[in-house]
């Protein structure tokens, strides 16, 4: 950054008609406004630089005094980063000008930060003197002072009131540092560069502190550190670490104590009578408010539309009403006492369990959040720094000052939040087994109908229920109606036969009910050609889990790969996890077959050195063109089968285009007609119809197979049953089998027999000959090691009543031999299945 003779940046003012809050403003125009001409020798500090601030030399933050006589200025090009520091600043000894706290000289404004994404519009209870676009929705609001701040400790505890509230991150270099954009710049952090547009600019809006405190309901802490303390300075025994805060709201107890409540509006909301109602015109008595505390208002909210009330807030109402902002607060306090660090972390865990916005989930503390971008509800993890800041949130910290022999609020002490984070096991926050998106069903068959966090099933529910119908009692009658409400939606996939239809049926209820299984079996759409519809049939399955779109992912290409990506949308308890337009065979990686199987997969936590044991419950489909599952993933997924019988499928024409998008729209409707047919089976009594077990998945065959046969529709597992007759693994044992016994019959054998007679290719050994080479031909030759192995790895496995066991002779090595047993298979669907 160089010196210029003037503020090349700044743009000339034209006549457009426009406000000052929407005109554009130079950077030269608008420091002059902030800061005056009259600096003597103090100095706001600019820094200017391209690229993107994240990365690159830490000096090129450290910037050049700003100097408004004569217009002398440092360059700052509009296609750059430009920020200019809050404060002024006197040189040093040297004349050099830095922003440090010995340097400090005033604070001219301060700054919130990443407001409209991280702090919501509605937090802006005072009209800010400026409103700057710093990226897409995303905004600085400033704030100037009415007289320059010039005391710094009370410079910090304003700015830190600020960071505290929520308003503003913490910034690298202390509160008086602070650094804020200038209007006419860009920000490097987007490609392209987002330029900044200045939103409202009104320099003659302009608060004094005291404003500032009472319109964003900051809590100002006293300056300076407690005094070390002495002996006899320290807080009486039996102090208690927890003190509970109130169960009953204390403003809404005396709003009906002294006659000024009127009813409750819903979502924390009361319709009151203002305190200052004689104030009003004509005293009119209507349009006030008072608002419970939540994230964004700690101590809750204050409002009166009439204009003798227009700048009252909060902590107005609370001193007219006599109640102290800690029992605004409605939280418990902690206090840290020397010693006493099970019994704070133990209260610190009870906080986060009470806020009910706080969970555990496979050996971590989680909360729910939703993605700013996609609007997608997802558990996050808290990382340590995060954890602190969410302490700070659920309770008031305190430690005693011995110099005022008072307990003074307090940060939570970042050491016992890393106990906390570090702790094996936490008997007081709930258990999160993840999200739902609609209403779901618990284990004794009734509808989870309210959103939020469910005891019961551990869920927790993101969902309007009001969107939803769903009958107590559902009928065959409105079973069938609901049926054919789903039938409606596939009659333009061009399905194989009636029992890819039936399978495609079966993922829609898998969808819907799918939070409600330990674990369900993947489906997977195949076909000839490609634009057969296979993808779009997956985004409608996919509609039924989530209301957002589906996102699908590249299938893994080893276990490794597979185990890492699995945990992570795991983890976040994604709906969905899509793996679309395969090229290969679905390959049973052995990570992904466990999610399929168990309720839980365990897994190594990417940059922590903790493993996480997460619930399986996401539905896992598949795609492609002309693969499908193999091994052992046949017995773990359903194959729907399309072929549009055309040449080229993508000439096609649909009468609804945007079927997907429709049932995005009317989601409700459609996922209550599903859950409608599951309940009504269930309020049937549960009639089980006869049909092969599908072993490992009779909950989900309970849910999502029974009602359809129920109903009359054909078996929609018969694919699964299909593809483990055709796992080519099963032919090559087989004829391994035939051929073994027909050269060996009940002889054992060992390996290197094998090899041998299998190696001269004659007409008795010729089946043998064939089988082997199939199996382990290495140049040329039968690989005993390889041969070896792989008849371990099919040890005991039948096939056409013959397999494979060890010979129980002592031998110099392993021998073989073929045995017949008997097919003790059942023909009955769930042998085992309890009497109701």
């Amino acid at each position: 950054m160089s010196n210029a003779p003037k503020d090349v940046s700044a743009p000339v003012a034209r006549d457009t008609g426009a406000t000052d809050e929407t005109r554009n403003v130079g950077n030269g125009e608008f420091l002059l406004a902030v800061f005056g001409a009259d600096l003597a020798d103090a100095r706001p500090l600019v820094v200017s630089f391209e690229g993107d601030p994240g990365s690159g030399p830490k000096k090129r933050w450290c910037g050049l005094p700003w100097q408004s006589e004569s217009g002398i200025f440092p360059s700052l090009p509009s296609t750059a980063n430009n920020y200019f520091s809050l404060a002024t600043f006197r040189p040093d000894d040297t004349g050099r000008y830095r922003r440090r706290k010995a340097h400090f000289h005033a604070l001219y404004a301060v700054m919130l930060d990443d407001v409209g994404t991280k702090v919501v519009m509605e937090r802006l209870t005072l009209g800010p003197s400026w409103l700057l676009e710093t990226s897409p929705d995303n905004h600085q609001a400033g704030y100037l002072l009415s007289e320059p701040l010039s005391n710094g400790a009370a410079a910090d505890r304003l700015m830190n009131a600020i960071i505290d509230a929520g308003l503003c991150d913490p910034g690298a270099n202390g509160p008086r540092s602070r650094l804020a954009r200038l209007p006419c710049a860009v920000n490097g952090k987007h490609t392209p560069p987002f330029v900044c547009r200045m939103v409202k600019w009104v320099p003659a809006v302009r608060y004094s502190v005291d404003e500032l405190v009472d319109g964003l309901q900051l809590d100002m802490t006293p300056a300076g550190r407690p005094c070390k303390r002495s002996a006899g300075e320290r807080p009486s025994e039996g102090e208690p670490v927890w003190i509970p805060g109130s169960k009953d709201n204390a403003v809404l107890v005396a709003l009906r104590g002294s006659g000024l409540y009127k009813s409750p509006l819903g979502d924390g909301r009361h319709d009151i009578t203002c305190p200052w109602v004689r104030e009003h015109t004509g005293e009119v008595d209507g349009g006030t408010a008072y608002f419970e505390p939540d994230d964004h208002w700690p101590i809750g909210g204050f409002n009166c539309f009439h204009g003798h009330c227009a700048d009252r807030h909060i902590r107005d109402l609370l001193r007219c009403l006599e109640i102290e902002v800690n029992a605004a607060r409605m939280q418990p306090t902690i206090r840290v006492i020397a010693g006493e660090m099970p019994r704070i972390v133990d209260a610190a865990e009870r906080a986060l369990a009470q806020s009910r916005r706080h969970y555990q989930r496979g050996g971590l503390i989680v909360t729910v959040i939703t993605d700013p971008d996609t609007q997608e509800a997802r558990v996050h993890a808290l990382s340590q720094p995060a954890l602190v800041h969410a302490l700070a949130g659920v309770a008031t910290w305190e430690r005693f000052d011995g110099r005022s022999k008072a307990w003074t609020c307090i940060d939570p002490p970042a050491r016992h939040a890393t106990t906390l984070f570090e702790l094996p096991d936490y008997p007081h926050l709930p258990v999160l087994s993840g999200l739902t998106r609609q209403p779901c069903m618990r284990p004794n068959g009734t509808v989870m109908k309210a959103a939020g966090y469910d005891a019961a099933t551990r869920l927790f529910g993101v969902f309007d229920a009001r969107e939803y119908a769903i009958p107590e009692h559902p009928t065959r009658a409105q079973a069938k109606a609901a049926l054919a409400l789903l039938e409606s939606l596939l009659t333009e996939f061009c399905f194989t036969r009636p029992a890819d239809q039936a399978a495609a049926l079966a993922a829609l209820l898998t969808a819907a009910v799918r939070p409600s299984l330990a674990h369900a079996p993947m489906f997977h759409v195949r076909a000839p050609v490609a634009s057969a519809g296979k993808s779009y049939l997956c985004a409608l399955i996919t509609a039924f889990a989530t209301p957002q779109p589906s996102t699908p992912t590249t299938f893994p290409g080893d276990d490794e790969e597979c185990g890492k990506l699995l945990l992570a949308e795991l983890l976040g308890a994604k709906a969905v996890i899509d793996f679309d337009n395969l090229t290969s065979d679905l390959i049973a990686h052995r990570s992904l077959c466990t999610a399929l199987t168990s309720a839980h997969m365990s897994g190594r936590i990417l940059g922590l050195s903790r493993t996480a044991t997460v619930s399986t419950r996401a539905l896992f489909l598949s795609s492609g063109t002309n693969v499908g599952p193999v091994k052992d993933m046949t017995r773990r997924c359903i194959t729907v089968h399309l072929d549009p019988g055309c040449e080229v499928p993508a000439d096609r024409c649909f009468e609804r285009p945007e079927l997907v998008c429709e049932v995005l729209r009317e989601r409700g409707r459609f996922v209550s007609a599903a859950l409608t047919l599951v309940r009504a089976w269930i309020e049937a009594g549960r009639p089980m119809s006869n049909c092969r077990p599908l072993v490992g998945y009779e909950d989900w065959s309970e849910l999502c197979r029974q009602p359809l046969l129920w109903l009359g529709l054909p078996d929609p597992t018969g694919s699964v049953f299909e593809a483990m007759a055709d796992d080519p693994d099963r032919d090559t044992l087989d004829r391994l089998l035939q051929a073994w016994e027909s050269v060996f019959g009940n002889t054992p054998a060992m390996v290197r027999e094998a090899a041998e007679r299998g190696s001269a290719c004659q007409n008795a050994t010729a089946d043998l000959h064939e089988v082997l080479h199939d199996i382990a031909r290495e140049r040329g030759a039968i690989n005993r090691r390889k041969l070896g192995q792989w008849i371990k790895r099919h040890e005991g496995q039948i096939v056409d009543g013959r397999r494979i066991v060890r010979d129980g002779a002592n031998r110099s090595a392993q021998a073989w031999r073929v045995e017949s047993v008997a097919n003790r298979s059942s023909g009955k669907c769930f042998s085992n299945h309890r009497q109701r």
